[in-house]
């Protein structure tokens, strides 16, 4: 009820909305114009900024949630598309291309920021606020991904088998991904942020996280229907 009562929408909400719609679109032009190698590409990219995203918070639809939101989004997109399109085995390849990256960016900047700087430097400071606090993101965020991530190629191939239609993408696109995320907001609010704030707050950052996550996964839905069509009619690069 408290969502409700503070909802407002304004600068933040239409730039989120802008930001929702590019990120989608750069997703499935990357699947038109390479294929899988693209999805197997934008991935890794996608899980560096959405874990750099999420120590920053924000005001949206009156609440204070995280961002990051909308990267995560695109992963799950590429994932489902995948899943849809290519099987399971190249879904499943995106989640391994998802741990190395975040596990390697994780290990590189760690080294990064042990180096010792010269005086004249002027980064140091921002870096470690950025990067300092990546390894407990990485551990959370992949936990997290990778239960979330099973789970969501698990779910939509055993909804596939019972509504295998095309008519009927919403619904294993939407079902899979909705639940899956439950799954990844709990594990990853917990592990990340336990410590940092009180226990309301992630709570909090749960429910509103969450409550976007549906909308994105409300909103990924015509992309999988346009990545499927492109595919079918064989527009969809194969190289």
């Amino acid at each position: 009820m408290e969502f409700f009562r503070n909802f407002q929408f304004g600068v933040n909400e239409l730039m989120w909305l802008g930001y929702l719609l590019l990120n989608f679109t750069a997703v499935i032009l990357a699947y038109r114009f390479w294929g899988k190698a693209g999805l197997l590409s934008i991935v890794p990219l996608s899980i560096v900024i959405a874990n750099i995203q999420v120590g920053k918070m924000m005001t949206l639809f009156g609440v204070d949630t995280t961002m990051g939101n909308i990267a995560f989004g695109g992963i799950y997109l590429a994932s489902d598309i995948l899943s849809e399109n290519e099987g399971k085995k190249y879904a499943r390849k995106v989640v391994s291309l998802g741990f190395a990256s975040m596990l390697f960016t994780t290990f590189i900047m760690q080294i990064v920021l042990k180096i010792h700087v010269a005086p004249s430097d002027t980064m140091q400071g921002a870096l470690s606020q950025v990067f300092g606090f990546m390894p407990r993101l990485a551990i959370a965020s992949v936990t997290g991904f990778a239960a979330s991530q099973a789970f969501d190629i698990w779910s939509y191939q055993a909804i596939r088998k019972l509504r295998p239609s095309f008519n009927d993408i919403w619904i294993r696109n939407n079902a899979s991904t909705m639940l899956s995320q439950i799954l990844d907001n709990i594990v990853f609010s917990f592990m990340a942020f336990l410590g940092v704030y009180s226990m309301k707050e992630i709570i909090v950052i749960i429910f509103s996280t969450y409550f976007l996550k549906v909308v994105i996964a409300l909103l990924d839905t015509p992309f999988v229907y346009i990545a499927t069509i492109w595919k079918n009619n064989g527009r969809v690069s194969e190289e």
